[in-house]
């Protein structure tokens, strides 16, 4: 089946995969100038050589649930790298902010503005790690058994820190996203550990990357009236973000940062 599928297309739709992108079809057909058809059957063939799943309206790249967090953290760089400045600018000088464990979170830490007199509070080893280097800020560390998969502590003891603290703003991590089920992450304590985040903070913001629209994960940490931000792609397909919308998601995307600033 591969033979059919042009040299120069496979290249760009595999490289895309690689870095973690979605596959719309409708896209790709005006890009190269051919039928969505004779996309459709391009993904059919990556998806037969196990290097795509088929979703409604194109591809997705192949994921691990279970990846731990060193695994994910060189992913989809620079549109984690976008995402994490509309985060970053949405932080007011002098708050007690909590970035969740996660590689979009650690993409935060350099975009923090200077002489902000924030402080932050993360569960995460890479984040805190990378909040010394800094060492302009403030950093408590919430500590208990590490979990790989997590990339930082989310047991008993994590949650009961977060118990008794006053967060003004927090980016909670997400591993799937769905106007159906809300927001939600593969581990059990990693979820009882966010929906205590979630009730200690006044202002609640998730991130999600294109592809978290199309996974599903088991423990639900919240919908659309738990968050009061969803920071999405600027290329997020119509029917996700129509979907999101109507559940009652407020979205922000990088470029209406860019285009209000």
């Amino acid at each position: 089946m591969s033979n059919s599928l042009p040299l120069s297309r496979r290249d760009v739709i595999e490289a895309r995969l690689a870095d973690g992108r979605q596959i719309v079809a409708a896209s790709l057909a005006a890009e190269f100038n051919v039928s969505e058809d004779a996309v459709r059957r391009d993904l059919r063939a990556l998806a037969a050589e196990g290097k795509c799943r088929r979703v409604y309206g194109g591809a997705l790249p192949l994921l691990t649930p279970s990846q731990p967090i060193s695994a994910r953290i060189g992913q989809a760089s620079d549109r984690k790298r976008a995402l994490a400045r509309a985060a970053a600018s949405m932080i007011e000088p002098g708050e007690f902010v909590f970035l969740d464990s996660g590689s979009t979170n650690l993409a935060i830490v350099d975009l923090l503005p200077k002489n902000s007199e924030l402080t932050i509070a993360t569960n995460s080893i890479d984040i805190a790690s990378a909040i010394m280097n800094r060492g302009d800020f403030e950093l408590i560390l919430i500590g208990g058994a590490v979990n790989a998969i997590v990339g930082g502590s989310v047991d008993a003891t994590a949650v009961a820190a977060i118990e008794n603290m006053n967060i003004d703003r927090c980016f909670v991590g997400a591993c799937a996203v769905s106007a159906r089920n809300g927001i939600s992450v593969h581990e059990h304590a990693d979820a009882i550990f966010k929906r205590t985040l979630i009730k200690r903070s006044a202002s609640r913001i998730a991130i999600a990357t294109s592809e978290k629209f199309h996974e599903r994960a088991a423990h639900r940490i919240g919908g659309a009236t738990d968050i009061d931000w969803l920071i999405v792609e600027d290329d997020l397909p119509a029917g996700d973000v129509e979907a999101a919308v109507e559940a009652g998601f407020a979205l922000v995307k990088p470029n209406d940062i860019t285009s209000s600033s």
